[in-house]
Order: structure tokens, then C-alpha cells, then sequence
């Protein structure tokens, strides 16, 4: 998890408003907002995933923020973490999970086959690559966010 921390201008009831606007008309993400305590204002945001193949070519990061009201009048921190889909992280470690216990089942020599260690190499390996390419996604995804964010604060 990544975080984020800036100062703007505006008072956190302001800066949500806008968000809210901004955000609530793009098609497909899902905007929630609520307030908090001391006049902050708490959001998440995260694009829809509606059919498995989404998770390979949509933004599958959960946004989520906290405004804060600084000492200084109409100033506002904004706190602002990124976070991977729960879908990434659970297809992930099942893939590692299922390849282990198929190399441990080898081990154990419940079954020797040359090919059953071929399926759990495999299974293992699919997991490293998919893992590695997530995180060079996951860089490219937050930079698309933080685009997104600064248009937004105008920061």
C-alpha cells in the first residue's frame, strides 16, 4: 500500500464537493464519501470489475482518502492511500498456494510423476510472473490516479 500526502487550499467540505462532482460522472467507478470527525471528510473510490478479464486491463486499485482541516484557515491536508483489488490479491496467492501444495504432494511422494512436477513448476511460475507483472501495473495504475487527483485538487 502506497501513500500519498499533499496540502491544498480549500476546506475538506469544498475540496469533497468537488471530488463528488468530478467523480460521480465518470462512468464505471464507484465513489462513496462520508464525513468524519473535526469537519474531515473520508473517501474510497475503485473502478467497477464486472467480468474477470476486467482485472487485466482496467485500473484495479482502491483509492482511499482523508481530508483533514489544518491549523490555518482554508487549508486542507489530504491523505491519500492506493491500494490493490482484493480480486489481484486473492488470484495471486491461490496460484502460489495450489502450486506449493502440488510440490508438496510431490515431496511427500504421494505421487512421483515427472508431470506432476512439471504442473506445480508451472503453477508457481504463473504465480511469480503474474506478481511481477502486477507490480509494474500497480506503479502505472497509482500514476494514472494521482493524474486523475491533482486534476481534480488543481494541485
Amino acid at each position: 500500500m502506497k501513500k500519498w500526502h499533499f496540502k491544498t487550499k480549500n476546506s475538506p467540505k469544498t475540496i469533497g464537493q468537488s471530488m463528488e462532482n468530478a467523480l460521480n460522472s465518470v462512468n464505471g467507478l464507484v465513489f462513496n464519501m462520508k464525513k468524519g470527525e473535526n469537519d474531515s471528510v473520508m473517501f474510497n473510490f475503485r473502478k467497477r470489475i464486472l467480468y474477470p478479464w476486467y482485472l487485466f486491463f482496467l485500473n484495479s486499485l482502491v483509492v482511499r482518502g482523508k481530508l483533514t482541516k489544518s491549523e490555518t484557515d482554508y487549508e486542507t491536508h489530504v491523505e491519500i492511500s492506493f491500494k490493490q483489488h482484493f480480486l489481484w490479491v486473492l488470484v495471486i496467492f491461490t496460484n502460489m498456494i495450489v502450486g506449493l501444495a502440488v510440490l508438496i504432494a510431490v515431496i511427500s511422494e504421494k505421487n512421483s510423476s515427472t508431470y506432476v512436477y512439471l504442473i506445480g513448476g508451472l503453477i508457481i511460475t504463473i504465480g511469480i510472473i503474474l506478481w511481477i507483472r502486477i507490480q509494474k501495473k500497480y506503479v502505472a495504475n497509482i500514476q494514472e490516479y494521482k493524474d486523475l487527483i491533482s486534476k481534480i485538487f488543481g494541485v
